[in-house]
C-alpha cells in the first residue's frame, strides 16, 4: 500500500480526482487535501470500509482498479487525517495507523528536516544550490567545455566560490540519445577532478552523478559524499550497499526508459502518481539498507514532455509526503527552450524563474549550471517568503 497527500488547490487536480473517483466537485468543500491510499488488497477493503464509514466528517470513496486492488481517496485536512489516525488506533489497526501517521509526519515536518553531510548541517527550511560540473565531451549544455582536468578543476572551484553548496560531478552524459561509457573511462574523467578539488578545497561537498557501483565506490573513497543516481537504483541496486558502506547520501531520480530512448514519446496514465509510487518504492529500499540521508528527484526532462515537466514543477508539493528533500534540475532544459524559443546560452534567466517557482512549491536542492543566478534566486526568496 502506498499513501500520498495531495493538494487539491489546482482545478486540474480536482477534475482528475472527480473523474477517477466519480465524485461531484462540491465534495471538495470537506477540505483542501486528499489522502490517497493506493493498492489496497481487496480482502482489506471491508475492514477499511468499516473504519472509514464511521467517520462522517470525512469524505471517502473507493475506486476498483480491476486488478484485485483498490484505491481509496479521503478528502479533508491534516487535522482531520490526524483524528482519523487516532480513531484507527482506538480500533486496534496499528499497522494502518503507523502508515498514516508516518505520511502525515512527512508532510507536516517536511520543511523542518535536517541532514548532516560532510560535516555540514543542511536545514531544509530553506533551499540549497548544487552546481553542475560535466567532465564529458557530449553533455547537452556544456559538453567538452570542461572535459580536460585543469579546466574542470578550475571551473568546479569557481562554482564553489560563486556559492554552490554542493558540486555535482558527472563523467557520463545523460542527455537524450547519449551513449553509455565504461567504468574505467568514467573514473578516468572524474577521479582526478575530485582529488584535485578536495586537495585545494578540503571542505568542498561533492556529489557524483553515476549509476555504476565501481565509480561510486572509488569516488566515495576519494572523498565524495553524495551519489546521484539518475536511474533511481534500477540499473544497479547494489549501489545502495556502497552508499551505506561509506555513510554517504543518495539522490534517487525517476527516469522513464534510458537516456537513449527516454524522450521518444513518453506516456503516463497518471504522471505524478506514477513518479511518486516509483520514488516511494525505491526510497524505501534505501531506508531498508540503512541509508540515512536520502533525496528524491522527479527527473525533469528524463522521459517527460514539455507539459509533463511543467506539471511536475506545479505539483512539487505533492511529493512532500514521501518525507525526503526534493532535488530539481530545471537548468537550461529543452522544455524551457521550446516554450520560450530560446537557445541554450539564453536560458539562464528563465531557468532561475522556474527554479524560484519550484522552491516556492517545496524543492530543497536546485541543480543548476548558473550558480550565481541560483544564489540570487534563493536570497531573494528568503526575503519574500
Amino acid at each position: 500500500m502506498i499513501i500520498q497527500i495531495v493538494n487539491l488547490a489546482s482545478p486540474e487536480v480536482t477534475n482528475n480526482y472527480c473523474t477517477k473517483y466519480k465524485i461531484r466537485p462540491e465534495v471538495f468543500s470537506y477540505g483542501s487535501l486528499s489522502m490517497e491510499l493506493r493498492n489496497i488488497s481487496s480482502d482489506m477493503t471491508k475492514e477499511y470500509l468499516r473504519l472509514f464509514l464511521k467517520r462522517n466528517e470525512l469524505f471517502h470513496k473507493f475506486e476498483d482498479s480491476g486488478k484485485g486492488m483498490v484505491d481509496l481517496c479521503i478528502i479533508g485536512s491534516i487535522d482531520m487525517f490526524m483524528d482519523l489516525s487516532k480513531y484507527i488506533s482506538f480500533e486496534g489497526n496499528n499497522d494502518l495507523e503507523n502508515k498514516i501517521n508516518n505520511v502525515i509526519s512527512n508532510y507536516v515536518e517536511y520543511d523542518r528536516k535536517v541532514y548532516m553531510i560532510g560535516g555540514k548541517e543542511f536545514h531544509f527550511s530553506k533551499a540549497y544550490i548544487m552546481g553542475i560540473l560535466n567532465v564529458t565531451p557530449d553533455s547537452f549544455s556544456d559538453g567538452g567545455k570542461h572535459f580536460h582536468k585543469d579546466n574542470a578543476v578550475n571551473y568546479g572551484l569557481q562554482l564553489i566560490n560563486d556559492g554552490a553548496d554542493i558540486l555535482d560531478i558527472g563523467g557520463e552524459s545523460t542527455r537524450p540519445g547519449a551513449e553509455p561509457v565504461g567504468d574505467e573511462e568514467e573514473l578516468n574523467r572524474i577521479l582526478p577532478v575530485i582529488q584535485s578539488i578536495l586537495a585545494r578545497k578540503k571542505n568542498a561537498l561533492i556529489s557524483v552523478d553515476t549509476t555504476k557501483p565501481l565509480v561510486a565506490e572509488e569516488s566515495l573513497k576519494a572523498g565524495a559524499q553524495i551519489i546521484n543516481d539518475v536511474s533511481g537504483l534500477t540499473l544497479n541496486p547494489g549501489l545502495l550497499s556502497i552508499v551505506k558502506k561509506y555513510n554517504a547520501s543518495i539522490i534517487i531520480m525517476h527516469m522513464k526508459g534510458n537516456p537513449r530512448t527516454m524522450q521518444k514519446n513518453p506516456q503516463y496514465e497518471n504522471l505524478i502518481q506514477e513518479i511518486y509510487d516509483f520514488l516511494f518504492i525505491q526510497s524505501h529500499k534505501a531506508v531498508s539498507e540503512g541509508v540515512i540521508n536520502i533525496f528524491i528527484d522527479p527527473g525533469i526532462g528524463f522521459g517527460k514532455t514539455v507539459d509533463q515537466n511543467f506539471e511536475i514543477i506545479n505539483r512539487v508539493g505533492d511529493f512532500k509526503s514521501l518525507g525526503f528533500p526534493l532535488v530539481i534540475g530545471n537548468s537550461r532544459k529543452s522544455f524551457i527552450g521550446k516554450t520560450l524559443n530560446l537557445e541554450l546560452q539564453d536560458r539562464d534567466s528563465a531557468s532561475a524563474f522556474v527554479d524560484a517557482y519550484s522552491i516556492n512549491n517545496g524543492a530543497k536542492i536546485i541543480r543548476t549550471h548558473n550558480v550565481k543566478y541560483g544564489v540570487q534566486t534563493i536570497k531573494s526568496l528568503n526575503k519574500i517568503c
